[in-house]
């Protein structure tokens, strides 16, 4: 089907900081559709070809963290994570944005996803523990931001104590409280679609515990 072209001339800068921008995106005379990104002005994804388009990195990883321990046990570790434009900690995954430097890995948002895993949970993976993109780019809100998330799994296998810590976090990144959350408890929070103090969570929580309720994840690591 045919679909509208837009050009870098008819994208127009609105407000920009060093963190985000908004953009008027002018696809027709008199037609405006505004979009919140991260994106330098070159790498919107509107102004994007198709190859370029098929071919771009996600914004950010955002990791669902299973622990397995020698008797098979699995569980499925959230945080919680103040998020400041609802201003509530809310039930969440680690995640965090991918570095310049990812885009030479051989895998970017895995070695994204590494290093937010360790950030924000003290968790340094070893070469037991399983890796792997669950999905590479999925988009947060297409109709308002360009931003997205490759959605990546790690299956650690442990058999102590977790030291579980945010030392690694930088800036204003305030992490709370860490849960492991066995089947039972994440079919428990799907249906409920609040945590258990009764907050509502994002999209991303609810993919991790669909993930990993579903069992998806047992096929990759076999």
């Amino acid at each position: 089907m045919d679909k509208p072209k837009l050009t870098k001339e008819q994208v127009k800068t609105l407000f920009e900081t060093k963190y985000i921008r908004v953009d008027d995106l002018q696809y027709k005379e008199a037609g405006h559709y505004y979009s919140a990104t991260r994106r330098k002005a070159d790498r919107i994804m509107s102004v994007l070809s198709d190859e370029e388009f098929a071919g771009t990195l996600p914004d950010a990883a955002t990791c669902i963290v299973i622990i397995r321990r020698p008797s098979g046990d699995a569980k499925l570790l959230l945080t919680k994570e103040f998020r400041y434009p609802v201003g509530q900690y809310l039930l969440s995954p680690p995640a965090g944005l991918l570095d310049e430097r990812d885009a030479d890995a051989p895998s970017p948002c895995v070695a994204a996803a590494v290093r937010e895993i360790k950030e924000e949970t003290g968790l340094e993976l070893k070469d037991t523990d399983k890796v792997f993109v669950v999905n590479p780019m999925c988009f947060s809100s297409p109709g308002m931001t360009d931003e997205s998330n490759a959605m990546v799994c790690a299956v650690v296998e442990a058999d102590g104590d977790l030291d579980l810590n945010s030392d690694g976090t930088e800036g204003i990144e305030l992490i709370g409280d860490y849960t492991l959350y066995s089947r039972e408890d994440a079919l428990r929070l799907l249906a409920q679609g609040r945590d258990d103090e009764g907050v509502w969570y994002s999209i991303y929580t609810w993919a991790a515990l669909m993930y990993f309720v579903s069992g998806l994840w047992k096929e990759r690591i076999r």
